[in-house]
């Protein structure tokens, strides 16, 4: 888990400021709307190559979105008591409604107030009446790729004419019809030869059953460290799964995407509706990241949300000292559609200033739609639980929380496992008893639970999806381990060249 975060867990790259938001015609304390005025200082420090845009102290008025569609650009505020965002209509009326046919409206899920998108991401997304697929928007083959076993870092390749060290490619991976890669994330262990995937996976590939669209490719973004001659490549971090003869994989152009993108420093507060029934939101959200890598957000706040903040198909992204606070939310944090290796690092789930209302849930640190890598460390959650939202996201930790653990888990039955292997629940402090969607013993498969504690039963609570050994281990049930973060540990280690 030690390569999770901006650029592998390094810090992020602050550049100077190029624009203020009030250069532009944002006023604190201002009546008027000053989205446009955003807009215009993000676009600004955007087409000159990036830049910080300073947002001075003071409230400000936003009817619409601020839309960072370039790379380089850091949106910095004064601090998150200082300098408050205060958007009065949720993204259905001020962007446009975004209806499945069930009725539920996906801004339920994704979308934010701050959106961090490529241009063509949401033009094609527009295009499609946000129907179709919210993930990359793949460009050319680049080489065909070898076989490997999990754990390698160098790759044999068709060719290295179109690769070079620095770059950020897709490793794509076709899920054959017999499921033998999902059975593989699945840790193979012997109830993945009985689940039923001939009739799930299908339909998950055609979005006739759920969101998750790209269930029948495994794509995983990852750096190129190195060309070595002709024929193979390094990457910058060890594969997360085998490469087999049956599985034809290949490296792909990321497509049009945005990079180096932090939002500092302040606070996202909706206007405080009362919150609906459960996938009707209209999207008072915060920050959403989408199709993007290597970007951050730092002492940022989200107040009175839907969804606070999100990750959609992302790389790399680190969110650090960042919080969720005031009414009911729906999702505190959303992890889906194959979002790769982000951290969030010292985190708060307040308590809700107003209760959930009859017919809502708050699902808590969402995981879902085989996102892997991904890291929840030091936090504090008032509200929420372990939410893995089915489609099976796999090799994910979580470590050194405290929660009350009043959340609910979610996801269609129709949208597969809720565990792949290797999930870790490492370090977790439970004030309200309740191991539910924690404990993962009876339901995940070669998973860890180490270190739970202030349990009064011990079991999860939830289907259980492989029958027979799931090969997976509890440890230390009660105890405060001696290492008490994993993330740590394992970063440690690598710093240390083990």
């Amino acid at each position: 888990m030690s390569y999770a975060g901006y650029r592998g867990g390094s810090r992020p790259r602050r550049p100077g400021v190029v624009a203020r938001v009030t250069d532009f015609g944002a006023r604190p304390g201002s009546s008027d709307d000053s989205a446009a005025a955003f807009n215009r200082a993000v676009e600004y420090a955007g087409t000159r190559g990036g830049g910080t845009v300073v947002v001075p102290p003071g409230v400000y008025r936003l009817d619409s979105p601020v839309w960072i569609h370039w790379s380089g650009v850091v949106l910095k505020g004064s601090g998150r008591e200082r300098t408050i965002l205060h958007f009065t209509r949720p993204i259905e009326e001020s962007y446009r409604p975004n209806l499945q046919s069930t009725g539920n409206s996906r801004w339920s899920w994704t979308g934010g107030q701050i959106w961090v998108i490529a241009p063509e991401r949401k033009a094609r997304s527009e295009a499609e009446d946000f129907a179709s697929t919210e993930g990359w928007l793949l460009g050319e083959t680049l080489a065909d790729v070898g076989s490997a076993s999990r754990g390698q870092q160098t790759l044999v390749v068709s060719s290295t004419e179109h690769l070079a060290a620095g770059d950020i490619v897709v490793l794509e991976t076709d899920n054959p019809a017999d499921a033998g890669v999902l059975r593989h994330l699945a840790g193979d262990v012997p109830g993945t030869r009985e689940y039923d995937w001939p009739v799930k996976a299908p339909q998950l590939t055609t979005g006739s059953g759920g969101q998750y669209v790209q269930y029948a490719k495994l794509q995983w973004p990852v750096r190129i460290a190195e060309v070595l001659g002709d024929r193979l490549v390094r990457l910058a971090q060890p594969l997360r799964y085998d490469l087999r003869p049956s599985w034809p994989s290949r490296l792909r152009e990321i497509g049009p995407t945005v990079h180096d993108v932090g939002v500092e420093s302040l606070t996202i507060r909706n206007e405080l509706r009362p919150m609906t029934a459960h996938n009707k939101h209209p999207g008072s959200n915060g920050l959403c990241f989408q199709a993007v890598h290597d970007c951050w957000a730092d002492d940022v706040r989200v107040e009175n949300c839907d969804l606070g903040f999100g990750f959609t198909t992302t790389k790399a992204v680190t969110l650090a000292n960042v919080v969720v606070g005031g009414r009911s939310a729906h999702h505190s944090f959303a992890c889906r559609m194959q979002s790769h290796d982000n951290l969030v690092d010292g985190f708060e789930i307040e308590p809700f200033s107003v209760p959930l209302p009859t017919g809502a849930l708050h699902h808590g640190l969402n995981l879902e739609g085989l996102s892997a890598g991904n890291v929840w460390r030091r936090g504090q959650m008032a509200e929420g639980t372990f939410d893995t939202h089915r489609a099976m996201p796999f090799e994910n930790a979580r470590t050194d929380i405290t929660l009350v653990n009043n959340g609910r888990v979610g996801g269609s039955a129709a949208s597969g496992p809720l565990f792949g292997a290797r999930i870790a629940h490492w370090n977790i402090r439970i004030t309200s008893g309740s191991p539910y969607a924690i404990h993962l013993a009876d339901v995940a498969p070669r998973s860890i639970t180490v270190g739970l504690q202030g349990l009064t039963w011990d079991a999860s609570g939830l289907p259980r999806d492989f029958q027979g050994d799931l090969e997976n281990g509890t440890f230390l049930l009660g105890q405060r381990p001696a290492i008490p973060d994993l993330y740590a540990a394992q970063r440690q280690l690598r710093r240390d060249g083990a």
